[in-house]
């Protein structure tokens, strides 16, 4: 629990002002007592906490001072030396009022949630709770911990089963390593690590890699010379498919404020030097916790700059077609809070947020909450409930996209401040639904006439509204990509590349899914050249073009367009049931549909050649359903 939120308990303490007068009348130890609450309120906690046991030396059944020694004690993060005073306290005989009784109870309370003892806290109220002052009922602090107990009953009686593992070394070989990361694939584990908490260790982006076995973890090592520095620079995100990096870097000569988020983009296989993300994104204030959507196009972030509705809060921005980013704007106060919202985690679907939390309520310190997109909007934050939850402070979750896993940090306090942090992960509950599953498919891009890899743009498009789900590129170099999506059977992959022909596919009948060496080939627009013009829609036996062949059109329509000395020819192929003549006409019809849309644009008709072909050339024998469908297609032909 944070040390923060322990001085507000204390504060709290003080003012319940539950005993005025004392149990005891020795008026020396009465006056090392009232000398410990000057120091209280002096912040001098290590010399109160003397005086208090010096009152308790000189009269053992004091026990306002038991009480007063364990709430500093517990302010300090000592929680267990807390309980040990309170305890001694208990075994004193005594004859206090029910107002001191229920201070010392409501005190253990407390401290059994500060050590995530949520049972016996839960009890503990329940106990005092029949003793406290009618007056103190009444109060806003009865109620929110009255409030709090409700909570935790509800979420422990609907407890997750989950079983955290620590990675095993070389990863977890630094004393910190916190806010972990990976690409789609699950192959590629980001971290920012630190040697220690002085001013000179500074901030640094490892990464590490999975072996083919699935098992072992190879030797972390800094991501790259262009991107860390003297400064530091942590809390990353990366793009699905490992090319577009954002991170944080503070007090560098280019910054707005103490911290600034940056960019890197990989191109060739090589992280290219970082650029400030620039005056839209960042302020003159901390700016951090970055959180990229899976194709690249939202940003989210925590901040502290004015304009939010506390401490910290969640912003985001939309990259814009120009490459730039729009003008950061607050998430709203669905999510955040006049407390902190920080490290948010925007899940692979681009429909569910990640975050945590100390502003709803929680468990204690910061938690983890999930919301979810519902008709443009965020909805009410749910908490992710006990364990993923507890006493401690939660951030920095990250699901896969296979949803298996969820890895994080998990640090080890000493007197409430950090001595180590690990990393992370649990199996990834069923109970906390994440949507329809995604796919993973790789391979690469190759240029079809000379076999060298081709940097390549490639689009998921959905075909029922003809909008763009995810989009990625294929890498210079090497020709590979990576890309995800939503797994619906009703989509089309557009690659497309200046100087070429597109390839179409659509994922469901061309078998995309979970592909891992899939190669695509684009040849060079030339004369006698021609591509299969896939998400071309009829009904059977009509030649009217379905509105699901939208996104296709719109592509070709594009293609003419940056290619204005092209001319095509528009190929309409049938299967063969029915007669030859008819199906001619069909085809005929169905290429002059094409055709039609085109002109609607703006196409010059001497550009476009509509021509029928009937079932003259298959590609496939007509002898099952699956093979006549592949039959009956639309071909773009180069004049």
């Amino acid at each position: 629990m944070r040390k923060g939120f322990l001085f507000l308990v204390l504060l709290f303490f003080v003012q319940l002002g539950f005993a005025q007068t004392y149990s005891i009348i020795d008026s020396r130890a009465i006056k090392l007592h009232e000398q410990g609450d000057e120091l209280v309120k002096q912040r001098k906690y290590d010399e109160a906490l003397e005086k208090y046991q010096a009152s308790i030396n000189r009269e053992a059944n004091f026990l306002e001072s038991y009480i007063k020694m364990g709430r500093v004690l517990l302010t300090k993060g000592l929680s267990q030396d807390a309980l040990s005073i309170v305890e001694r306290g208990e075994k004193r005989p005594s004859k206090a009022s029910n107002k001191v009784k229920a201070e010392l109870g409501w005190l253990k309370m407390h401290i059994y949630l500060a050590q995530g003892e949520f049972q016996k806290a839960i009890r503990k109220f329940d106990e005092v709770d029949l003793i406290l002052d009618e007056n103190f009922r009444k109060t806003y602090d009865y109620q929110q911990n009255q409030e709090q107990v409700i909570f935790l009953k509800n979420h422990l009686e609907k407890s997750l089963t989950i079983s955290k593992e620590k990675l095993p070394e070389p990863v977890n070989d630094f004393k910190l390593q916190y806010f972990p990361v990976l690409t789609a694939d699950s192959k590629k584990l980001l971290f920012t690590k630190r040697d220690g908490l002085e001013e000179y260790q500074k901030e640094d982006i490892y990464v590490t890699y999975l072996d083919e076995s699935g098992l072992n973890w190879s030797d972390p090592i800094s991501i790259s010379a262009n991107i860390n520095t003297a400064f530091n620079e942590g809390t990353c995100s990366i793009s699905a498919d490992g090319n577009i990096l954002i991170f944080t870097s503070c007090d560098a000569a280019d910054s707005f404020g103490s911290c600034d988020l940056y960019v890197a983009y990989k191109v060739n296989g090589a992280w290219q030097r970082p650029q400030n993300m620039g005056k839209n994104v960042n302020s003159r204030s901390w700016d951090s916790q970055p959180s990229l959507s899976a194709d690249g196009s939202i940003l989210f972030f925590s901040s502290n700059r004015r304009g939010g509705y506390g401490g910290n809060d969640i912003w985001y921005s939309v990259r814009l077609p120009n490459g730039a980013w729009s003008e950061a704007k607050n998430l709203g106060d669905q999510i955040n809070t006049p407390k902190d919202e920080v490290s948010p985690f925007i899940y692979f679907n681009n429909e569910i947020l990640f975050f945590a939390s100390n502003g709803h309520r929680g468990f204690g310190g910061m938690d983890l909450f999930v919301s979810r997109v519902e008709k443009g909007e965020f909805t009410k934050p749910e908490n992710m409930g006990y364990p993923i939850n507890d006493h401690q402070d939660q951030f920095s979750l990250f699901i896969t996209a296979q949803r298996d896993y969820a890895y994080y940090t998990e640090s080890i306090y000493k007197e409430g401040k950090v001595e180590r942090s690990y990393l992370y992960r649990f199996e990834f509950p069923e109970e906390i639904t994440l949507g329809e599953k995604l796919v993973v498919s790789e391979g690469k891009v190759l240029n079809g006439k000379t076999g060298l890899p081709i940097e390549a743009k490639l689009s998921l498009v959905s075909l029922s509204n003809d909008s763009t789900m995810y989009q990625f590129k294929s890498d210079g170099k090497t020709g590979e990509f990576m890309m995800l999506y939503p797994d619906k059977s009703f989509s089309g992959l557009y690659v497309e590349k200046d100087g070429y022909l597109p390839k179409i596919f659509n994922v469901e009948r061309d078998s995309l899914k979970n592909r891992r060496n899939l190669e695509i080939s684009l040849v060079p627009i030339a004369s006698g050249e021609e591509f299969v013009f896939e998400n071309i829609f009829f009904d059977f036996d009509k030649d009217e073009l379905k509105p699901e062949s939208l996104s296709s059109l719109v592509r070709l329509y594009e293609f003419l367009q940056k290619n204005t000395q092209v001319k095509i020819r528009i190929l309409g192929h049938t299967d063969n049931v029915g007669s030859e003549t008819y199906n001619q006409n069909l085809s005929q019809r169905r290429a002059e549909s094409v055709e039609k849309y085109l002109l609607s644009k703006g196409i010059k008709k001497e550009r476009l050649i509509p021509i029928g072909k009937g079932d003259k050339e298959p590609i496939r024998p007509n002898d099952t359903p699956e093979n006549r469908a592949l039959n009956r297609r639309i071909t773009i032909s180069i004049q």
